[in-house]
């Protein structure tokens, strides 16, 4: 038995997935139902011990962990002060319209995307161009680089990206964002690069996560990264994303954007996120095997049991993109809700109305309950 198995009661904890809607099976925030590693629950209960919760600055043992980590897992050597450490990373997005635009500048993203990505031109008054990302072969999404090309403008300032791509599950090559980062060096754009989910590649012999910190130094030059344990080691609760920032100009941009906007970052969250980039790789590692399991399942399911809706290679994350619109469903996400009080994701938000979007971080057995129910929602008798 994995220790993934283990069902952990969470109605009634404040939990955002369980608790805003009670009396729905939830299956939607990108929040698994697993604990945490061990050495992350260690490392909390230890500073809790101590017993005095001050403003926290990060500590040298954080940095070291983040260092060694980058290293290992992108092949990048960080200096201490290329590192902004953040309360999240949504935020940073918000942060980077006001840092590298001015009112009326443009954003560009692809989509569907995480829902944020939609939204955070607002912050700095600034135009969206939301691009459709294309298929490529059957299953596989990429960019459109044709109508990128064609919606580009002089007052564009920043391109978005989300890779591991979320909601698509998709994990771009190293082709493409080397393409990507070409195509804003020429329209001079500066590469925000979201890559929470790059942990949890599924497969990463067959798909390897290329992060912009791998990109050719000119490239790399003109680039924001932007990385967290918060998805991978389920500890989003506790606040703590960082950016990398290898340009002194851009990161003293980007610096001076936050004014007091920001909140102070919790003293609990810099032990988490040291002890799960130091000790959480065994944990890690057995989760990606469960998360391949469940997606298996997933998609046997949904091939066999709801042929009619499609779902893209899942190469990453633990969430699954259905579409739906074959079933000529008005609303999906309504329907499901209504004919089996499941909650999920509505494509609507992510820019794709008729598509759903599927938690999957979840026991196995809980899975299997799930996609039950969502055959009964998509298809009553």
């Amino acid at each position: 038995m994995s220790r993934f198995d283990t069902i952990h009661p969470r109605r009634g904890t404040g939990s955002l997935k369980w608790d805003r809607r009670p009396d729905l099976d939830p299956f939607w925030v990108a929040d698994m139902d697993f604990t945490s590693p061990p050495e992350v629950l260690e490392a909390i209960q230890q500073r809790v011990k101590h017993g005095i919760f001050g403003y926290a600055v990060p500590h040298q043992g954080l940095y070291e962990a983040l260092q060694a980590y980058l290293l290992r897992a992108h092949d990048y050597e960080a200096k201490e002060d290329e590192i902004v450490h953040l309360g999240g990373l949504v935020p940073a997005l918000s942060l980077a319209t006001k840092a590298f635009a001015k009112a009326g500048d443009a954003l560009m993203t692809c989509m569907p995307v995480y829902p944020p990505f939609l939204g955070v031109h607002r912050d700095g008054d600034l135009e969206l161009k939301a691009i459709d990302h294309t298929l490529s072969g059957k299953d596989q999404w990429t960019f459109d680089w044709e109508a990128m090309e064609a919606a580009v403008t002089p007052n564009t300032k920043l391109f978005i990206l989300c890779n591991p791509q979320n909601p698509l599950g998709r994990v771009f090559s190293r082709e493409e964002v080397i393409q990507l980062a070409e195509f804003c060096k020429r329209h001079n754009l500066i590469l925000i690069s979201d890559e929470i989910h790059c942990d949890l590649v599924l497969d990463p012999e067959a798909t390897p996560h290329f992060s912009v910190l791998r990109l050719p130094e000119d490239l790399r030059q003109r680039c924001v990264t932007l990385l967290a344990p918060s998805k991978t080691y389920n500890i989003a609760g506790l606040g703590y994303s960082y950016a990398v920032i290898p340009n002194d100009s851009l990161r003293r941009q980007f610096n001076n954007a936050k004014g007091h906007l920001l909140p102070e970052i919790n003293c609990l969250s810099y032990y988490a996120a040291e002890a799960a980039y130091q000790h959480g790789e065994s944990w890690r590692q057995e989760l990606i095997v469960y998360l391949q399991k469940n997606r298996n399942t997933l998609v046997d399911f949904i091939q066999q049991e709801l042929p009619l809706v499609v779902v893209p290679k899942i190469e990453a994350t633990y969430l699954a993109w259905m579409d739906c619109r074959a079933l000529k469903l008005d609303h999906p996400a309504t329907q499901v809700e209504k004919q089996a009080s499941l909650f999920l994701s509505d494509g609507a938000f992510f820019g794709s109305p008729g598509h759903l979007r599927l938690n999957y971080g979840c026991s196995h057995t809980r899975l299997l309950e799930g996609l039950e129910k969502l055959k009964k929602g998509l298809l009553p008798s």
